[in-house]
């Protein structure tokens, strides 16, 4: 079963997918928008990297503080499932996310990419490492 992890942000969506497995995550793609609120196009490409890769299920992270409550961008990510879900019939799963916006910048700052050159990767790092934490946790439970 395939499985497609999401970072979605305020102007780009993360994308990333796992092996046919669902041992590895790898990524794939940064969706860019102009806007934040205009998301036909990014639902469109999504769908059709669904379609591609043969997709069973979204995992979009879930940007919670790290006192554990939600702000706004945490029910931004939710509607963002929800429409995911309801536009492609695919079932969409929310996953804890905090840190990976973290975690991504030290692997490419680990890795000499430039302060200035992040940007372009940063979220589809994220994104990989959203499905990872998930698929280790989907390995974990079924031990």
């Amino acid at each position: 079963m395939r499985i497609m992890g999401l970072d979605f942000g305020a102007k780009t969506v993360g994308v990333a997918v796992s092996d046919p497995l669902g041992i590895t995550a790898q990524n794939i793609e940064v969706i860019r928008r102009t806007s934040e609120n205009k998301l036909r196009k990014t639902y469109a490409r999504i769908e059709e990297l669904a379609v591609q890769y043969e997709v069973e299920r979204f995992v979009v992270g879930l940007p919670k503080h790290m006192n554990d409550t939600e702000g706004e961008r945490a029910q931004k990510s939710r509607e963002f499932a929800e429409n995911l879900e309801r536009r492609s019939g695919i079932p969409a799963v929310l996953w804890d996310e905090r840190l990976s916006t973290v975690q991504a910048d030290r692997v490419l700052e680990e890795s000499g990419v430039r302060k200035e050159n992040r940007k372009e990767y940063i979220d589809g790092i994220a994104a990989t490492f959203i499905l990872q934490s998930y698929m280790d946790y989907l390995s974990r439970d079924s031990k």
